[in-house]
């Protein structure tokens, strides 16, 4: 049986999209017959000094302590901690392969220890994290700090046996830096399709509780950072109102621009119609997706919305929810316009409101689009059968490793 110990920087119990996708990783590869595995940095913060922990049926190791220091020491202390418990965990269980999954800190560990021990190393982009700080306030672009992130990537990109990318964005601009594209395979964005089956019914008394009338709902669900372009969202429903004057929008989450969006909702002239719920239990959030009639994702233009696939429209997609989004690169790699959803203009609310409109006037074209939606997730993006992508890499790397064709020990 092929062992794959996967190297995070974050994991369950913890709920964000980078456990979600892990876990429906692992998940699917169990099914598969393979022993999985993970181990997460000094970066996942969690009570208890527990060595490893259970969570939804998967083991995963802990690396213990802290690292301190300024910053750049501090980052390679946190590699050299975690490599430390890779080489732990991987002298006593004896992993076939290592596959480190960004940031780059992830892969750095993993081949340090993969090095000293043989053990071939896979590592897996989701998104640059460099441009992921620019487009969440915590970094800004060109800076000593963005480029060095950038420099850490692209050795990762050089040292690892083999690279994976969850979308061609990611793909196509490590190939523009000199990349071999024939060392970078894809494991695009996917939803365990056995968790979804007939959405929940509308629970009326949970939308009265809201303030939910029985008119069209746009919503969303997710963080609030400012690239998820909520602010034009909020700017958009007055204009959708026009021409739907019951209209609403339920915003569900929580995040860093949650004050400014709570004082732009209140400032609109649509403000009685826009309702925030704050951030809700995971058991609860298919509660409010049957309230919502069109999921929207107005995402800004930038670099990371242009390069990066999102996780959430394919997960409403798959339950069957209509979908609007900006027309930006990671959306367009998964929605055909008037086909699967709907797409509009990027950083421009009247086109956000018209296109929403459209979309409402047009109901009796829903059923057609979410069955074709539904079908798109199924064919492109299951994970039970996009997990397979992963195996011949492995049994690849399996097989040079045998014959003595990995790099040696640096």
């Amino acid at each position: 049986m092929t062992r794959v110990l996967h190297v995070l920087d974050h994991s369950l119990p913890l709920h964000s999209g980078y456990t979600f996708r892990t876990r429906a990783i692992m998940k699917a590869q169990a099914a598969l017959g393979l022993d999985v595995r993970g181990v997460t940095g000094l970066r996942h913060e969690a009570p208890g000094p527990a060595a490893a922990e259970v969570a939804d049926g998967l083991l995963f190791h802990r690396t213990a302590g802290a690292a301190g220091g300024p910053p750049g020491l501090r980052e390679w202390r946190e590699v050299a901690r975690l490599a430390d418990t890779i080489g732990q965990v991987a002298r006593d269980w004896r992993p076939d392969v290592l596959h480190a999954h960004s940031p780059a800190l992830c892969g750095h560990a993993a081949l340090q220890a993969g090095r000293a021990l043989g053990i071939p190393v896979v590592y897996e982009i989701r998104a640059f994290w460099e441009d992921a700080a620019v487009g969440n306030g915590t970094g800004r672009a060109g800076s000593l700090r963005y480029r060095l992130t950038r420099a850490l990537e692209n050795a990762a990109v050089t040292q690892a046996d083999a690279v994976f990318t969850i979308c061609a964005g990611l793909r196509d601009d490590l190939v523009a830096r000199g990349h071999a594209a024939g060392k970078i395979g894809l494991s695009p964005n996917g939803v365990d399709l056995s968790l979804f089956g007939d959405p929940p019914a509308r629970d009326d008394a949970l939308a009265r509780r809201i303030g939910l009338g029985p008119g069209p709902v746009i919503g969303f669900i997710g963080s609030f950072y400012d690239y998820e372009g909520l602010d034009d969202l909020i700017d958009a429903l007055p204009r959708l109102r026009q021409r739907h004057p019951d209209a609403a929008l339920l915003l569900v989450g929580g995040g860093p621009m949650d004050t400014a969006l709570r004082a732009r909702a209140a400032a609109s002239p649509a403000a009685q119609a826009i309702h925030f719920t704050g951030r809700v239990p995971h058991a609860e959030v298919e509660r409010y997706y049957a309230l919502i009639d069109v999921l929207a994702y107005p995402r800004k233009a930038s670099r990371l919305t242009e390069l990066v696939t999102p996780l959430k429209p394919l997960e409403a997609m798959a339950q069957g929810r209509i979908v609007a989004a900006s027309d930006v690169g990671g959306h367009r790699e998964l929605i055909a316009h008037g086909i699967t959803g709907a797409l509009f203009p990027p950083d421009d609310p009247a086109a956000c409101a018209d296109a929403l409109a459209d979309l409402v006037d047009n109901r009796a074209d829903w059923p057609a689009m979410q069955g074709r939606a539904r079908a798109h997730v199924a064919a492109h993006h299951d994970w039970a059968e996009n997990v397979s992508r992963y195996l011949s890499v492995y049994r690849h790397l399996i097989v040079r490793r045998a014959n003595g064709d990995l790099p040696a020990a640096a």
